[in-house]
C-alpha cells in the first residue's frame, strides 16, 4: 500500500510540474516573438527522451502545429481576448464554472467505464450539488464541500483498459493530442451531442438553432479562456518536440501507465 501511494504522490507531483510547465509556456506576452522559430532536425536532440514519442506524421503534424499558430494568434485568440475585455470577471467565473458543470457528465460517463465507483459517485454528487445548491453550475459548492473534481474523457478511458496512445497526432485547432485520444475525443463529442440532442432544450423556441450555435461558440471560448498554453511562446527552440513529450507523458500519467523508462 505504501509503495501505490507513494506512486501516486509521484505521479502527482509530475503531474504538476508538465502542469507549470505549460504555464510557464504562457507567460510571455502574445507580441514578443512575432515570427516564428526556425525548424529544427530530430537528429541534433536524438539522445533526448522528448524525442523518444512516436511521430510517424511529423511533417504533417508541424503544418498543423503551425496552422494551430496563425489561427490563434489571428482569429481565436483576437476573440477571447474581447470576449475577456467586455465581460467582467465575476460573470467570467460563473460562465467557467457553468460549462465546467456541464462537463461532469463526461466526467462521470467515463469514470463508469473505468469502472471507478467511488469517482463516480463523488462526481454524481459534484453534479448534484452544483447543479442545485450552485445554482445550475454557477457557483462551485461542491468542491467547498470536499467532493473533488475528477476530470475523465474517453482517451484515458481507452488508456485505462491498456489501449496504447498510438502516434502523436496533432489536431487542427484541438491541437497536440494522440491517434487514441483523437478517437476519444470522437467518442465523448458524440455522446454530448446525444445528451444535448435528446433535451435539446431550445426545439420549441424561434430559430432555436441559433441559441443551440450560441452556446456551443460560448463554450469554446471559454475552453480556450481557460487554457493558458500558447503556441511558440515557449523561449525553446525545440518546442515542437517538448510540447510532444510533455503531452505523451502527462496522458499516460492520467491514463495509469507507467512512466517511460530511462
Amino acid at each position: 500500500m505504501m509503495t501505490v501511494t507513494r506512486c501516486r504522490v509521484g505521479r502527482t507531483i509530475l503531474a504538476l510540474m508538465l502542469s507549470l510547465s505549460f504555464a510557464g509556456c504562457a507567460a510571455t506576452g502574445m507580441n514578443t516573438r512575432p515570427e516564428i522559430p526556425p525548424m529544427h532536425s530530430i537528429d541534433e536532440v536524438r539522445d533526448q527522451r522528448f524525442a523518444d514519442v512516436a511521430d510517424p506524421w511529423e511533417g504533417f503534424n508541424r503544418r498543423i502545429y503551425r496552422f494551430n499558430f496563425y489561427f490563434d494568434k489571428y482569429l481565436f485568440l483576437p476573440v477571447v481576448n474581447s470576449y475577456e475585455f467586455i465581460t467582467p470577471t465575476f460573470l467570467q467565473e460563473r460562465i467557467s464554472s457553468f460549462y465546467n458543470n456541464i462537463g461532469e457528465v463526461k466526467n462521470l460517463t467515463n469514470s463508469l467505464f473505468q469502472l471507478k465507483g467511488t469517482e463516480s459517485a463523488t462526481t454524481l454528487g459534484r453534479f448534484v450539488t452544483n447543479s442545485t445548491v450552485g445554482l445550475g453550475g454557477l457557483f462551485d459548492p461542491a468542491t467547498k464541500f470536499g467532493l473533488e473534481r475528477h476530470d475523465e474523457d474517453f482517451g484515458k478511458t481507452l488508456g485505462y483498459w491498456g489501449a496504447g496512445s498510438g502516434p502523436y497526432l496533432v489536431l487542427p485547432i484541438f491541437g497536440p493530442s494522440s491517434l487514441r485520444d483523437a478517437g476519444g475525443l470522437a467518442v465523448d463529442t458524440g455522446i454530448s451531442y446525444g445528451i444535448y440532442t435528446g433535451i435539446d432544450p431550445f426545439g420549441s423556441v424561434n430559430y432555436g438553432y441559433l441559441y443551440d450555435y450560441g452556446i456551443v461558440a460560448l463554450d469554446e471560448i471559454d475552453a480556450r479562456h481557460q487554457q493558458s498554453f500558447r503556441y511558440y511562446e515557449s523561449g525553446y527552440p525545440f518546442e515542437y518536440y517538448m510540447v510532444r513529450f510533455f503531452i505523451h507523458e502527462k496522458r499516460e500519467i492520467e491514463s495509469g501507465k507507467p512512466l517511460t523508462a530511462e
